[in-house]
């Protein structure tokens, strides 16, 4: 993939939503039994939204430059989005506004040393640090214990996105649901690439998964979106066995994109004696790192 095509997501976007959701489920009458759309009408959205049908067809096309935030909120409430479709229509809105750019590659990031403090102090529970492109940026011993099979790939910085889509029977045996966490990968992916559509290492990274999984191939065509959210991940680790785990994502205010996950059990539950038999075990392991978790970096 070359480069995202703003104009084709918001378009897709759009139409996607309007698609799923019937006259009835938004209190219009639904005339004639045969509809030739599927989902509501343009016209029918542009009514919802108290805008023009010729507007919300040159939105629909590509266009959400000079749209207002009243407008826009307009629209996701006729479209009946949820916050993080919200959250990503806001965010096409705004690119399809800014000046267009070339691709850029960031550069790398330095997780600073009071992060690296910061999990190395949480000793009980396996915590990392990620970029919005799932690249792992930075762990905590009980983390790369807990991840090794994602750390097996020798290509840093390990990403769980490739270990989800490109090592498929592995991410199966590990992730206990996983066609849910696919489409979660996917979905946070997708609404990175909102974000940030002109980075080249998450342009980059979409086209490799678009080119080798064909699985990834339809759940980014789905254009469902996802926020960091908290939730249970259930997991089956090849020297422990099954761990049930909490997961908290918290965003790094000083590190704009950045996040801070923390995986844990309640005393007491088998997860939680798990979790310590992977403490003990990952004492006698060599370490795993990432490519930004080296300790004289």
């Amino acid at each position: 993939m070359a480069t995202m095509d703003l104009r084709a997501d918001i378009r897709e976007f759009l139409s996607s939503r309007r698609a799923r959701i019937a006259p009835e489920q938004a209190g219009l009458p639904a005339y004639g039994g045969n509809r030739r759309v599927k989902g509501l009408r343009r016209e029918e959205v542009a009514l919802l939204a108290g805008v023009s049908v010729d507007y919300y067809v040159r939105m629909e096309r590509g266009s959400l430059a000079g749209a207002s935030d009243g407008v826009l909120d307009a629209l996701a409430s006729a479209l009946q989005l949820d916050e993080a479709e919200r959250d990503h229509l806001f965010h096409l809105a705004r690119q399809s506004g800014a000046p267009s750019g070339p691709r850029r590659r960031r550069p790398a990031v330095k997780v600073r040393s009071t992060l690296r403090q910061v999990l190395d102090a949480i000793s009980d529970a396996p915590a990392w640090i990620c970029n919005g492109r799932y690249d792992v940026l930075a762990m905590n011993e009980l983390a790369r214990a807990l991840f090794s099979p994602v750390l097996a790939d020798p290509r840093r910085p390990a990403n769980t996105a490739r270990f989800v889509y490109l090592a498929p029977e592995a991410a199966r045996d590990f992730f206990v649901d996983y066609d849910q966490v696919a489409g979660d990968v996917a979905a946070k992916l997708r609404m990175e690439a909102g974000r940030n559509p002109h980075d080249e290492e998450l342009i980059a990274l979409v086209g490799e998964l678009s080119t080798r999984s064909e699985l990834f191939r339809q759940r980014w065509a789905s254009q469902d979106v996802r926020l960091h959210r908290s939730g249970r991940k259930r997991m089956h680790h090849p020297i422990v066995g099954r761990l049930d785990l909490d997961v908290e994502t918290l965003g790094l205010p000083a590190e704009p994109g950045l996040h801070l996950t923390v995986y844990t059990a309640p005393a007491g539950t088998p997860t939680a004696d798990n979790l310590a038999l992977l403490a003990s075990w990952a004492a006698t392991q060599q370490t795993l790192p990432t490519e930004f978790d080296a300790r004289n970096g």
